[in-house]
């Protein structure tokens, strides 16, 4: 024996241990694979071995062989074997290589119960701590539910060590088998008191990651962790508790009027910026709930000084808080206008598109020519075209939000919108033409300087389109195009507007720019023909006829075939109208009267409503195709030239000298009568092309040869070109400070004069104060589109709710180890009616429940969610809800409740397969297999589970039947019973509530994919916005737009399906208009809400 031992240490000092092993891979770079493949081969051959040191030596180099990406499970029993040891060094390596290697799958995790177990209970607290750290790497929910009351029980170890991990661990204990919560949380409180502050750390932290996942558990430890805020000096305790705080304060009114005055204390006093930054996050999360204006003041002021840290991720961070405050006390943030403005400056780009999105909500009519007039500065300073474009759709942004609630002076905002056209390389030309034809449409004061700016810019249009990379702004022009031929009236000079807009330079647009311009010159035309022809001079009729004649034959050319019938069907209409002219018949009524009045919208089942004519067959051939021999036989006329073989070579011919010289001076002939080609001047004189200064307006004419004597535009590329005759918005400013002033001494003159009325006993008493927002009247007034918006919102918490101040339950005590002692099984006559036992267990509704038919006497108020809940919207007994992320799936919450004198228990939910639904089991579970519903029912008690099913089709209902079984126990006998249930799964519980913005829905609507559909309700009594509120919370849609009792909704379905809706009601009727991408979905949602408000 005594040799056996010596022979195995002599062999231990030849094996490799980890530094040889991680020697050699260093040394075996060209061939590591090889030289690993070896070193596991030896590996496993020391394995074998009985000695624990040589398993334990090769477990540790498997641990490392591991780390670097091979696969070690086929050595899981040895790893077992190790942690076995009773030597502490060879036990902490095992422990290593488990927390490494083993996860839920590994089958010989089941062998490790007991020997963690033992180790656990050890009185050596260093095999008690390895075996903690080690077990929460690869704990899983049986070892969970076996060992819970064991970790419990050393949550009260004399060693604050232990103690420690213990604490941490009960979280993954948690996480793993919810229901030890509820028995293990009485201790984890107590550790909250803990006199080592490291276990009170822990339990902080445990029980705060608890909370980020249901707040509503833990609002009965509010006192405590209170305490613990203003007692306790670690600031990584007091941010974790802050933080606790701020999901506390929505759930608890009252706590956030307590927190401000500790929570103001810890903004006074501290120096760290991480402590500073969570005790702001949680004043802003009481922002409903009681908290003080100024205390946002003091928030704000410490905002500021992280803004203006150095620090890039402080002042980003400073920025994303104060942007929360502005949602609710704007004239907090809005006196730190110019820390903002200084933002924009930042290099860092983060930074700078946070403090755009602060402008978006600091603007009013006092400031919004300020901060514009900065943002168009930065614009003309920006470096990239992104930020650029950044800058310019928030400038937009914000002066066209809330119906241009802020703009008082419209022509300011149009020579705002010239300005940006100046921009090189943007891409929201057409966000900018959108803004122009938005103002120029409802803005009825504006139109005559609308028009002037638009003439302005179509004379000079070579300016947008000279440059390839500014194409994107060219997209103005057909904004400017249709107002100056919709708005034709306010134009103090058609004709010239008119050959503008036929220059041949058109024809390189995009086409449907021609198109608007082929369209609108038209109009135009008819304009200047009414002009024309009331001089005595009937001539100029006529040339203005053959302009358009010379002209339009251009666009007939064009590729796009929207022009080419515009413009055709124009023509012909000129070239009539050209002979009537030659007759001397004026035509300029008849002319005009093709484009009187305005278009009305047309519904689209309009043109189905038009009775057909007798004798017109609209499915007849106008033409008889030709016949498919024929269309073989005949060849193709050519269009374009052919082109070869995009394979085969070109055959190049050799150039002789005398050949080469023929063409260069063929080419220098051509450049030379070449009116737009630049000659070589002989002059030595270069002048840069960098350092010139722009003046459109001026051309200087030198008589001298070569260059000299063509028009010379100085230009300077560093700034924006320059529109010549538009007006700057800087003199706007101007005006508008001006007209300001006349309003304030006007107020005065009134405010005086009734001072003096006060004095002689004939006035009122009246206070002056300040200039407010409303004081302020706009100088052009807009005809403003009213949109309401209401979407319901409803959270469901992420766990399940436990009640934590309830005593425990004697099914709730945590599994302990116990001797078993079986019962003789008694015979049915002994049970007696067990059978008969009185089990009320509810029946699965559909979902259909009656509503409350009571009228609401004030129908103008506004839809509100939460009023109208508690009458309207009974709880159900499962509620279906779809999943975005993932199109084929559903979750179904189910609640049981146990209406018995009965313990139920061992609950089994099953529902019978469909081909189109099908419940999701867990891995080899078979088809007919049920789910064991992870809870028990005491008498009385209630709880809600989750199923997930999943769906193929959603474009029809059904319904799927289902049996839960379980055990009903009382104290005389246990007996097995059954339930019949039924689920139904609507088409409305594929619909998702989707908010839907105006533009959106109109494009949606345009785009001609959907389907229409529509159904008539009658006898519906009650206010439009109680119809509303039934139709977003049973089927799931949201309010896109409401004008009076007409109202446009939108929902989509977990696969995608746009369905939208237009609800109109008249007296007792209502009638749905609908749209979907898919018919057979649209139809069975319809029948759904009708069946809704049949049951009214």
């Amino acid at each position: 024996m005594a040799l056996k031992i010596v022979k195995g240490s002599i062999d231990r000092m030849f094996d490799k241990n980890l530094q040889d092993l991680v020697r050699g891979i260093r040394n075996h770079k060209e061939d590591e694979a090889k030289y690993i493949s070896t070193c596991i081969d030896e590996i496993k051959q020391e394995l074998k071995q009985d000695n624990i040191a040589v398993k334990a030596n090769a477990v540790c180099k498997l641990t490392y062989l591991q780390m670097l990406g091979y696969d070690v499970s086929w050595a899981a029993f040895n790893i077992v074997e190790v942690m076995s040891s009773s030597k502490f060094t060879y036990k902490r390596i095992g422990y290593l290589a488990a927390s490494q290697c083993f996860h839920e799958s590994t089958d010989v995790i089941m062998l490790t119960t007991n020997q963690i177990r033992k180790d656990l209970s050890s009185p050596n607290q260093y095999d008690t701590g390895v075996a903690l750290t080690g077990l929460s790497c690869f704990v899983t929910p049986d070892l969970a539910r076996d060992l819970a009351n064991d970790i419990m029980t050393l949550m009260s170890h004399t060693k604050p060590y232990i103690r420690k991990k213990a604490v941490l661990i009960m979280y993954k204990v948690f996480l793993k088998y919810p229901e030890s919560l509820r028995p293990a949380f009485p201790r984890l409180k107590e550790k909250l008191e803990d006199p080592d502050p490291g276990v009170q750390s822990a339990a902080v932290n445990v029980i705060c990651e608890l909370a980020r996942r249901n707040p509503k558990n833990y609002l009965s430890l509010a006192p405590l962790f209170f305490k613990l805020m203003t007692s306790s000096t670690n600031n990584w305790v007091l941010i974790k508790i802050i933080k606790l705080f701020g999901a506390l304060t929505p759930l608890e009114p009252r706590l956030g009027k307590k927190l401000i005055e500790p929570l103001t204390n810890l903004i006074h006093s501290t120096s760290a910026m991480s402590l500073l930054y969570e005790c702001v996050n949680t004043v802003i999360a009481g922002q409903y709930y009681g908290v003080q204006g100024i205390a946002y003041s003091l928030c704000v002021q410490k905002l500021r000084i992280l803004i203006e840290d150095s620090d890039q991720n402080l002042k980003y961070l400073g920025l994303l808080a104060m942007s929360k405050i502005l949602k609710t006390h704007p004239k907090s943030v809005q006196s730190h206008k110019d820390l903002i403005l200084q933002c924009l400056d930042d290099k860092d780009e983060s930074i700078r598109l946070r403090a755009l999105d602060l402008l978006y909500g600091m603007v009013s009519k006092k400031n919004l020519m300020e901060i514009v007039k900065k943002l168009m500065l930065h614009v003309d300073k920006a470096e990239g075209t992104t930020y650029r474009d950044e800058l310019l759709t928030k400038i937009i942004d914000i002066c066209s939000q809330s119906n241009y609630q802020y703009i008082t002076n419209f022509e300011w905002y149009i020579s705002i919108l010239v300005e940006l056209t100046r921009l090189e390389g943007t891409r929201h030309g057409h966000l900018i033409a959108s803004q122009m034809l938005d103002v120029a449409i409802r803005v009825k004061a504006i139109r005559a300087f609308a028009v002037a700016q638009m003439a302005t810019l179509l004379d000079n249009a070579h300016l947008l389109t000279g440059n390839m990379q500014r194409n994107g702004i060219c997209e103005v022009l057909y904004a400017a195009a249709w107002i100056c031929g919709e708005f034709s009236e306010h134009l103090e000079n058609p004709m010239q507007t008119l050959e503008a807009m036929l220059r041949p330079k058109v024809a390189t647009l995009p086409g449907h720019i021609q198109a608007v311009y082929v369209q609108n010159a038209a109009k135009l035309f008819a304009t200047v023909l009414k002009s024309q022809e009331g001089n005595t001079d009937g001539t100029a009729a006529q040339e203005t006829s053959q302009l358009m004649i010379d002209r339009l034959p251009l666009f007939v050319q064009s590729a796009n075939l929207e022009v080419q019938e515009r413009a055709s069907c124009i023509l012909q209409l000129v070239k009539y109208i050209q002979k009537l002219q030659q007759k001397d018949v004026e035509v300029a009524e008849e002319v005009n009267a093709l484009f009187a009045g305005e278009l009305n919208p047309v519904a689209p089942k309009a043109q189905k409503k038009v009775p057909i004519p007798e004798g017109l067959d609209l499915d007849a051939w106008i033409n008889e195709p030709p016949s498919e021999s024929e269309s073989e036989d005949e060849q193709p006329k050519a269009i374009f030239a052919k082109e070869e073989h995009k394979h085969s070579r070109p055959r190049h011919t050799e150039v002789d000298e005398k050949e080469l010289a023929r063409r260069r001076e063929a080419r220098k002939q051509e450049q030379a009568n070449n009116p737009f080609y630049i000659k070589a001047s002989p002059s030595s004189q270069k002048v840069s092309r960098y350092h010139c200064k722009l003046d459109i307006n001026q051309f200087f004419f030198l008589d001298a040869p070569g260059v000299e004597h063509i028009p010379v535009v100085q230009i300077d590329l560093s700034v924006p070109l320059k529109v010549p005759g538009l007006p700057m918005s800087d003199q706007y400013v101007k005006l508008e400070e001006e007209r300001r002033q006349k309003e304030r001494a006007e107020k005065k003159k009134k405010e005086k004069k009734k001072r003096k009325e006060k004095r002689s006993g004939r006035g009122k008493k009246h206070d002056s104060g300040p200039e407010s927002e409303e004081d302020i009247t706009p100088a052009h007034m807009v005809d403003i589109v009213t949109e309401e918006m209401w979407t319901m919102i409803t959270s469901k918490c992420v766990s399940e709710h436990f009640c934590l101040s309830r005593p425990l339950a004697d099914t709730e005590k945590l599994p302990v180890r116990s001797h078993h002692v079986a019962e003789a099984p008694k015979s049915p006559a002994e049970d007696g009616d067990a059978h008969n036992a009185a089990i009320q267990e509810p029946k699965k509704k559909s979902g259909k429940e009656k509503r409350d038919k009571k009228k609401d006497k004030d129908r103008d108020r506004k839809v509100n969610p939460n009023e109208f809940k508690d009458c309207f919207f009974p709880p159900k007994v499962y509620d279906i809800q779809g999943n975005l992320q993932d199109g084929s799936q559903v979750v179904v919450s189910v609640i049981f409740e146990n209406k018995c004198d009965s313990f139920l228990k061992s609950m089994e939910f099953n529902v019978l397969d469909s081909l189109n639904s099908k419940l999701q089991r867990p891995e080899g579970s078979g088809p007919h297999d049920g789910l064991l519903v992870p809870f028990q029912l005491p008498p009385g008690v209630s709880n809600e589970a989750r199923f997930v099913f999943t769906v193929q089709s959603i474009v029809m209902p059904q319904k799927l039947k289902g049996t839960l079984t379980f055990i009903a126990k009382n104290d005389e006998s246990s007996t097995h019973e059954k339930l019949d249930f039924k689920l139904h799964f609507t088409c409305t519980s594929y619909l998702i509530t989707t908010p839907c913005y105006s533009d959106a829905f109109a494009k949606l609507l345009e785009s001609g994919d959907l389907k229409g559909s529509s159904v008539r309700l009658e006898g519906v009594n009650m206010p439009f916005h109680h119809l509303l509120a039934r139709i977003c919370f049973h089927h799931h849609f949201s309010v896109v737009e409401r004008i009076d009792s007409c109202a446009s909704m939108y929902s989509r379905s977990i696969q995608g399906h746009h369905v939208c809706l237009l609800v109109k009601t008249s007296g007792q009727t209502v009638s749905i208009d609908a749209k979907c991408d898919e018919p057979t979905l649209l139809g069975n949602v319809l029948d759904e809400i009708k069946q809704t408000f049949s049951q009214c």
